[in-house]
């Protein structure tokens, strides 16, 4: 067993060589090919007459109508491309050549797969786990998601609509993943099956690979946990499903990975005990999960453990678990900043005017919690309109962006009712956020992908090519002889320089060969 397991390492090791050896040749195969064709160029240049050769054919031969036909089909082409990304953009939110490229070409080129969640899950068992800064992590998984089977898809019901984007669910998918099955040295079979099942884009197709799963190994704990986002109609059954789960691995996890598996299942199980209003029993799950694993801060389980805190009015714990993270040197977040803003404006609320205030002066309580809502606010500046119900709420979605808009409707959505029990907060919010910031950032803004706009410029200029060709072909002769003169110049300039450089008899004994 002890050889065996020595060997893994090694194997890794050796493969791992392999492809940083490869990934670093290809840039210099790249170079040495490029090389190669200009030398192919210039020894061919004279003998063959490329010159005249591409003169002749290109300028001499080719009719106008024969450019028309290449600049119309060049536009038509870049055209139809351009439709289908804005469809794939308007669809999906990113761009289909982009994502290609990024997921098929990047490890080829030696690139590193860019996972947005990639080390935002801590190590539980002790061990380091690579993980990028804190300002590399643009995209975190939300605290508080929803059930799928139980939650979202009663949206999905009711509308026909679907409540998350492909690349939401793209993103959980990578978190599974990770999270679950990645680093393991040897998948057991049923490990492979789920590993495929978190990667199924229909939902039925994922539920059936949890089946079958389970055909292959009855204690596959990930099976039941699918079977209980996506397949569980209510919160009961998924409650249900996870203790499933969780009976298997109280007795059949061992490795990191499973115990990871080990945390989400008794996470999700403490907010299924909250959604169904064991708010107390919910409270202290989470309670023992992060003294039981303390290297889970950036699971932000602290997050859930505060809205539950606030349900049940214990503002003192809810002080003393922000004492904890509330911290600078820790990524801060909409709920931490909101919460410290809620509990200071509770404290004055209730007695707060706005015109006794611009007569007396701010008291320095009053003044604690206006510093408070400023600080929240510069954070996150779109949570307020969703607390004030200038805009309406949406379900909120798997992952959110730090200081966007997807981490104020996330925030929003579970913590409008808190705000609402202390009497007169939103009146002091509303006061303080307009009196102070009068717009509102569009903070992240959606850009269009660059391959949206190269097809786009693309197509209008053969376009325009094409349309002057047919309507000035003489005009266009010229400038077309214009330009293949101007490209081929500094070709003409390396074979000067390359001439006077290298002596005559060595390019004769090239071109005899």
């Amino acid at each position: 067993m002890e050889d065996t397991a020595g060997s893994n390492p090694q194997s890794l090791g050796f493969t791992e060589k392999l492809k940083s050896w490869l990934s670093w040749s290809w840039t210099y195969v790249c170079f040495i090919w490029f090389g190669m064709v200009l030398i192919m160029i210039y020894v061919l240049w004279s003998p063959l007459k490329l010159q005249e050769t591409l003169t002749s054919v290109f300028l001499n031969t080719l009719t106008p109508k024969f450019y028309v036909a290449l600049t119309g089909t060049s536009s038509l082409i870049s055209g139809l491309i351009l439709i289908f990304e804005w469809w794939y953009f308007r669809k999906y939110g990113t761009s289909f050549i982009e994502q290609v490229s990024v997921s098929h070409l990047r490890p080829l080129l030696g690139g590193v797969e860019s996972s947005s969640t990639t080390g935002l899950f801590a190590s539980v068992n002790g061990e380091a786990e690579p993980r990028p800064s804190v300002s590399e992590c643009k995209v975190w998984r939300n605290p508080l998601n929803l059930f799928r089977g139980a939650e979202y898809n009663r949206y999905t019901w009711v509308t026909g609509k679907e409540p998350l984007t492909y690349y939401d669910m793209n993103l959980s998918a990578q978190d599974h993943q990770t999270f679950f099955t990645g680093d393991i040295p040897q998948l057991r079979p049923e490990d492979a099956v789920m590993q495929k099942a978190w990667r199924e884009r229909n939902p039925q197709a994922r539920i059936r690979a949890a089946y079958q799963a389970i055909e292959m190994n009855h204690e596959c704990a990930a099976a039941y946990v699918l079977l209980a986002e996506e397949e569980a109609t209510t919160i009961t059954e998924a409650e249900r499903l996870f203790k499933k789960a969780l009976s298997i691995g109280c007795y059949c996890f061992g490795s990191g990975k499973d115990i990871n598996l080990l945390v989400y299942i008794k996470r999700r199980l403490a907010m299924c005990a909250r959604k169904l209003g064991r708010i107390k029993e919910a409270v202290k799950m989470m309670r023992d999960l992060m003294k039981e694993f303390p290297l889970l801060g950036m699971l932000n389980i602290h997050e859930n453990l505060l809205e539950a805190l606030l349900e049940l009015q214990a503002y003192a714990d809810v002080q003393a678990v922000l004492a904890k993270y509330d911290d600078i040197s820790l990524p801060k977040s909409a709920t931490i900043c909101y919460t410290s803003a809620l509990l200071k404006a509770r404290a004055v609320s209730d007695k707060f005017s706005p015109e006794a205030a611009s007569r007396r002066g701010l008291s320095t309580a009053e003044m604690n919690a206006v510093e408070a809502i400023h600080r929240a606010v510069e954070f996150n500046p779109h949570v307020p309109k969703y607390l004030l119900e200038m805009k309406s709420l949406i379900l909120p979605p798997e992952h959110i962006l730090k200081r966007g808009d997807s981490e104020a409707v996330a925030y929003a959505f579970f913590h409008l009712q808190h705000w609402k029990r202390a009497e007169g907060a939103l009146n002091l919010l509303h006061c303080t956020w307009e009196g102070t910031f009068h717009e509102v950032s569009v903070y992240p803004k959606k850009e269009l992908p660059f391959f949206i706009l190269f097809t786009a410029g693309l197509c209008s200029f053969t376009a325009m090519l094409a349309m002057l060709t047919h309507q000035f072909p003489e005009l266009m002769g010229v400038f077309a002889k214009a330009f293949f003169s101007t490209l081929f110049a500094p070709l003409g300039f390396f074979a000067d320089k390359m001439e006077s450089f290298m002596p005559s008899s060595f390019w004769h004994q090239l071109t005899r060969i």
